[in-house]
């Protein structure tokens, strides 16, 4: 299966799993307090939410920033998100994230529980695209599992690109991209492609703030996090 197929399935699952998608949020405390994290968090003027869901994150953003432009390939969740978040101040746009372009920059790039979606093939140029969207002085929050995630997941062994598989209450099964990154080589992989990393570990999760490393106004307190 090459990543196209295996995207599209991807993209199937969290149309057709759009009811059940907080269930996890509901069920396990670590979520919960990564939740709590983004008060302490370097959330600040217009945000820019990558695969947003429904919503969880998106209303906690909002209370933080000018403005928050919410992107997702699911229109289902985002009907979701949508009834969640009622600000004014937020835009909710329907679009793939391997192709849509940023139509302008940001001071904050937020995604959590995405970076371990994407095909790692596809990490440079998807980097690429947040380095577009990212104001200078700008920062990038991202939140994911780490590898003590893949204890909770069917991952498929001597699959082509990381996968595993993911079950709905009617019995559907769908195949997704998870890579369990580490925190290290995420770090070092990171600053390959010219950026500045920082990651810290919550409740099993990870937390990273990232920076241009051409950015001069870089500093060991502005990436704190």
């Amino acid at each position: 299966m090459d990543d196209d197929a295996l995207l599209a399935e991807q993209l199937a699952y969290y149309r057709a799993g759009a009811a059940e998608y907080d269930r996890p949020y509901a069920e396990h405390a670590e979520l919960q307090a990564l939740l709590t994290a983004v008060d302490d968090l370097p959330i600040v003027g217009d945000v820019l939410e990558l695969a947003c869901g429904t919503g969880q994150w998106t209303r906690l953003l909002a209370a933080r920033a000018r403005s928050v432009t919410a992107v997702d390939a699911a229109a289902e969740v985002l009907a979701l998100a949508r009834a969640r978040t009622a600000a004014s101040t937020v835009e909710f746009v329907e679009a793939d994230l391997f192709a849509w372009q940023p139509p302008r920059r940001y001071d904050t790039v937020f995604f959590a529980f995405w970076l371990s979606h994407v095909p790692p093939k596809r990490l440079p140029r998807f980097w690429s695209t947040v380095a577009d969207a990212l104001a200078p002085g700008g920062k990038v929050i991202f939140i994911d599992d780490g590898p003590a995630g893949a204890a909770s997941e069917d991952v498929l062994a001597d699959h082509p690109v990381p996968a595993a598989v993911r079950r709905l209450d009617d019995g559907s099964e769908y195949r997704i991209v998870k890579v369990f990154h580490e925190a290290r080589a995420l770090t070092s992989g990171l600053s390959a492609l010219g950026w500045s990393v920082r990651v810290r570990t919550v409740a099993g999760q990870f937390i990273g703030v990232a920076e241009s490393a051409n950015d001069t106004r870089t500093s060991d307190q502005s990436m704190a996090c």
